[in-house]
């Protein structure tokens, strides 16, 4: 998971990518919370929800590479079949996926479990 991204950014710029995080994630389950209580179960409905557990999982910063595409793709397909409401899925789109290149920040799950490890020799 390291080499996907240069570094996990600290202080100022970690703040601003937990805030597009926080703001990419929570659009994407809105829109997912608005989608299944429409009450129509169809394919866009699946695909709200799939693009809902995302959101969830760019909150926790958790395989945000991975699922930032995968939002990104779902965005992109929903922009692409769905008329009315393709601005908020272009703009989402284009959240998720810049996520997934620039990375998830210090304050998030990746980090911890994929970040630099400091490892100090036994004293002698």
């Amino acid at each position: 998971m390291q080499r996907l991204f240069s570094t996990f950014a600290n202080g100022f710029p970690g703040g601003g990518l937990l805030l597009l995080r926080l703001l990419a994630g929570g659009a994407l389950i809105s829109r997912s919370v608005a989608a299944t209580s429409a009450g129509a179960y169809t394919a866009v409905v699946f695909l709200q929800i799939a693009a809902g557990v995302a959101g969830l999982l760019i909150l926790a910063g958790l395989w945000t590479p991975v699922v930032g595409m995968l939002a990104g793709c779902v965005e992109a397909w929903l922009a692409a079949t769905q008329p009315g409401a393709q601005s908020l899925a272009i703009m989402l789109a284009g959240l998720a996926v810049s996520l997934a290149m620039i990375g998830p920040g210090a304050w998030s799950i990746d980090a911890q479990m994929y970040g630099r490890k400091r490892i100090l020799p036994p004293e002698p």
